[in-house]
């Protein structure tokens, strides 16, 4: 593809496009990657990015030779269709080296070993959320392999990211992060993603259990919906697309995500970007930290494994945990007393802000109306504002609905896309907007009416139960919005 203005020219031994033997020219410039990432609503792939990046190299046997006699935590889990997520909670874990995870990933027959008493056809392995600082902890040389900066993000390298291998079927359960938003590259294997919008949250039957700071897992397993439990589900809009290895896979704040291994070996590196708005998603996370382990702290004192992420070693503390919040709500102020960014007085007038975007989405909504009875390629000028192209490609939903079963399910392959012109991306964004402000407050109430109706006899309602309401997405929202305005009068 020939490069637009401002591409940026890499020289070396990469292979690519370029007047010159050498030379590589990208298709994006950082400064324009990082105004993609920025203001882009919807996920999409990056492609031809990363080609000159060393850590398109970091295959598994590479990383085996690099990690050598290392050892790493694998999470072990079932291949099975059953419609309860695998939380890793449920999951039993192997310490063992790379070399020992390529044995038994590629000797099947294997009898010994840390992962002798897991049969291959039955299990799958994941070491996940390898952070770099911790893993190349003595090869931090290693860090300049992966190169964020090629998105604008200038000093951005392995230090601030995350590696992840996993064999055939390894997944993690759907779930939203509540911080940043996340850039994904796909090094070996392919993987698919299952993604769903921030305002099918409750049609995702939200839950902080098991409790992770950062994490809100769906108590729907995606793949394979229980659809009697879980009705509201058939309302969520799935977006399917399979990541291949050079790809850099975009994920907006607050996507859902389903995310599984479909090559016997896979490698990936992710980093996750901070963003404005984390200052107030850090003070939800902590009155979440708050009321989780106060209420099951008080259930079971003994038992934290059952409800509290492997991934949370912290202690759990009712004291503590005040603290944390404290040093939240203090870091939030501090951050807005210095920035010019947001004016402290705007922390009062949040409702003023929401008419405001409620009238932004309403007159969305007009343009929609007026623009989609002829929705076809757009403007020349549309065109040439849109970043969609061979080299950047939007996931759009999926054209089929949700599956009641594992295999059903419709997979976008970035053939049919029309968002190559800005009219078909401002379509999906209004849609998007007016589903949230005209139906998210009344999905939650039929949920709710939902679970009524379907589980009629059943009268015991458990801690976890409550929790699910209080520490609603929704709810802790507002809890944060009334402690900050409480502190700024």
């Amino acid at each position: 593809m020939a490069a637009g203005p401002g591409a940026t020219t890499h020289t070396g031994s990469a292979a690519g496009a370029g007047d010159e033997e050498g030379e590589y020219v990208k298709p994006f410039t950082p400064e324009k990657a990082k105004e993609i990432v920025m203001s882009l609503q919807q996920p999409a792939i990056f492609c031809n990015m990363v080609v000159d990046w060393p850590a398109q190299h970091w295959t598994v046997e590479h990383l085996s030779e690099v990690l050598h006699g290392k050892q790493i935590r694998f999470r072990m889990g079932m291949k099975s269709t059953d419609t309860v997520p695998q939380f890793e909670t449920t999951c039993s874990y192997v310490e063992a080296t790379i070399e020992e995870f390529l044995t038994w990933n590629c000797d099947h027959s294997s009898i010994s070993g840390p992962f002798r008493e897991y049969d291959h056809s039955k299990f799958w392995a994941y070491a996940d959320y390898k952070y770099f600082v911790s893993l190349f902890e003595d090869k931090t040389d290693i860090f300049q392999d992966v190169i964020w900066s090629d998105f604008g993000f200038p000093g951005r390298n392995g230090r601030e990211s995350t590696l992840w291998i996993g064999s055939l079927g390894a997944h993690t359960p759907c779930h939203l992060d509540s911080y940043g938003c996340n850039l994904v590259f796909q090094v070996q294997g392919r993987k698919r993603w299952h993604l769903f919008s921030p305002e099918d949250t409750p049609f995702l039957y939200p839950t902080r259990i098991p409790y992770e700071e950062s994490s809100v897992f769906s108590k729907v397993n995606v793949v394979n919906p229980d659809l009697k439990r879980f009705p509201q589900f058939q309302k969520a809009q799935r977006h399917v697309v399979t990541l291949s290895p050079g790809q850099v896979l975009f994920v907006p704040r607050h996507w859902w995500h389903y995310v599984e291994s479909i090559d016997p070996v896979t490698v990936s590196i992710n980093s996750w970007i901070e963003l404005e708005e984390d200052h107030h998603a850090r003070v939800e996370e902590a009155i979440t930290r708050m009321l989780v382990c106060a209420l099951k702290s008080a259930e079971d004192p003994h038992n934290t494994r059952a409800w509290l992420n492997p991934t949370e070693v912290e202690e759990t503390s009712h004291e503590v945990n005040c603290r944390y919040l404290n040093r939240a709500v203090s870091a939030f102020f501090d951050h807005y007393r210095t920035s010019k960014v947001v004016d402290i007085q705007e922390l009062k007038t949040n409702e003023e802000y929401m008419k405001k975007q409620e009238l932004n989405v309403q007159n969305l909504m007009e343009v929609e109306h007026t623009g989609s009875q002829n929705l076809t390629l757009g403007t020349v000028r549309q065109e040439a504002a849109s970043p969609f192209g061979p080299d950047l490609i939007p996931v759009v939903p999926s054209s089929e609905n949700p599956p009641s079963e594992r295999g059903g399910i419709f997979e976008n392959d970035n053939k049919d896309f029309v968002g190559k012109d800005g009219e078909h991306f401002g379509k999906l964004h209004c849609t998007k907007r007016q589903r949230m402000m005209s139906k998210s407050e009344n999905a939650t109430v039929e949920q709710i009416a939902s679970n009524h109706s379907t589980a009629l006899p059943q009268t015991f309602i458990s801690t976890d139960d409550v929790l699910d309401c209080l520490v609603n997405p929704q709810v802790t929202k507002i809890v944060a919005q009334f402690l900050i305005q409480g502190r700024s009068l």
